[in-house]
């Protein structure tokens, strides 16, 4: 079986955009009004930090239920991780996520800088300076058979399409512009030479743009 290096739920802009250059403890995409970009998610009835009852149940809840399927490891670049930088100076930083994050598998985060793998309820995260080929490596192995989440952000992603890795693409596209920030692609259309696409609209004014490998 064929198991999969899988991009799911990554949310930008009508001009690209997914994040931009002022990260912060408060401002973790270091974007004014990034928010907007995961409105259709967090109005579904899957939305995992949904705590009333009610949400749609149509198209967009279907990516959200569809977000752990199969999953067995995630791999993530270090400032989805936290707002540091350099050596780290806060090993009592443990994401942004608490003590119950959502990720349920082995989380490999890249950075060039080594900290000890740590646990929180059912997730483990391991701190790994390689390659993409590499890094993809170990987390393949510590899937145990399942597919590799790439979680982002935009630069780690980039990274591993530069590097041909990537199998499967879901890419939220909101109707909103930010003009400046860190770009996943000028045009969706960059990536036709490697993917087949298909564009789909929702009733919550996103579209999810699906990408697999040609």
């Amino acid at each position: 079986m064929t198991r999969l290096l899988r991009v799911q739920n990554f949310n930008v802009s009508g001009d690209g955009i997914a994040a931009g250059e002022d990260q912060s403890l408060e401002n973790p995409f270091g974007l004014a009004g990034a928010e907007r970009l995961f409105t259709w998610a967090g109005a579904t009835a899957s939305w995992p930090g949904r705590t009333d009852p009610g949400g749609s149940r149509g198209l967009d809840d279907y990516f959200t239920r569809d977000y752990a399927h199969n999953i067995g490891a995630e791999i993530m670049g270090r400032n989805k991780f936290g707002p540091q930088r350099g050596p780290w100076q806060d090993h009592q930083w443990r994401g942004w996520w608490g003590e119950e994050p959502p990720f349920h598998t082995p989380v490999f985060v890249m950075t060039h800088h080594k900290r000890p793998s740590f646990t929180l309820s059912d997730t483990t995260f391991h701190f790994v300076d390689g390659s993409p080929a590499a890094v993809l490596e170990q987390a393949r192995e510590a899937a145990r058979g399942g597919d590799v989440r790439l979680g982002g952000g935009v630069t780690t992603i980039r990274q591993f399409l530069d590097a041909d890795l990537v199998d499967t693409m879901h890419v939220a596209v909101s109707p909103v512009r930010f003009g400046s920030g860190l770009r996943l692609w000028e045009s969706p259309d960059e990536l036709l030479d490697r993917f087949h696409l298909e564009a789909v609209p929702s009733p919550s004014g996103v579209t999810h743009h699906l990408f697999w490998r040609k």
